[in-house]
């Protein structure tokens, strides 16, 4: 079962915030920024954007130039259950028993419900191998773009997870990107 992070106090607000045309203009530009600092300042173990939804550094080689590319993402993170992923995690990153637990993520190109597909994604198209910082952890992973009823079931959980998202695919004519990426 999904933890949504709605349950922690503010949240509601932050999401009716993040579903606006507003946002969706200043937080490209402002949200990746704050969290590179927050990130790099700390170490590695404080991503703020995380203390709302969790979230992941992602390291990723550019599609056309095969350069590092640091991208500070929400994600869903997935809890192991025998041979299946389920959705899981607590809101804010937050996740007892340490980072074992958690056995995949999903990675959502939703650009803040901008029309263009972010760039990240582009790149693990073109390499899904990849890295991600989890709690201040480096994990390597390789990263599939999900389709069909895999994608479809995960969309809803996710819309559980996270309602604002809903916001974003009504405002754009693209189907917004999802990848599930696992530890290699």
């Amino acid at each position: 079962m999904t933890a949504s992070p709605s349950r922690r106090p503010g949240v509601r607000l932050v999401q009716k915030v993040s579903s606006t045309r507003g946002f969706a203009k200043v937080a490209p530009r402002v949200v990746p920024a704050l969290d590179r600092a927050v990130h790099r300042l700390t170490r590695g173990k404080v991503l703020l954007s995380a203390q709302m939804l969790p979230g992941v550094i992602l390291t990723a080689r550019g599609a056309r130039s095969g350069l590092p590319r640091r991208t500070p993402l929400a994600c869903m993170p997935e809890t192991r259950t025998g041979e299946d992923a389920v959705e899981g995690g607590a809101g804010g990153g937050g996740e007892s028993g340490g980072e074992g637990a958690v056995g995949s993520w999903i990675l959502i190109g939703s650009n803040f419900g901008r029309t263009d597909h972010p760039a990240w994604t582009a790149n693990l198209l073109a390499h899904p191998d990849a890295e991600i910082n989890w709690k201040g952890r480096d994990i390597p992973v390789t990263a599939r773009l999900l389709a069909g009823a895999e994608r479809d079931a995960v969309w809803r959980a996710l819309l559980e997870f996270w309602p604002p998202y809903a916001t974003y695919q009504a405002r754009v004519e693209r189907e917004i990107r999802l990848f599930r990426i696992v530890r290699r």
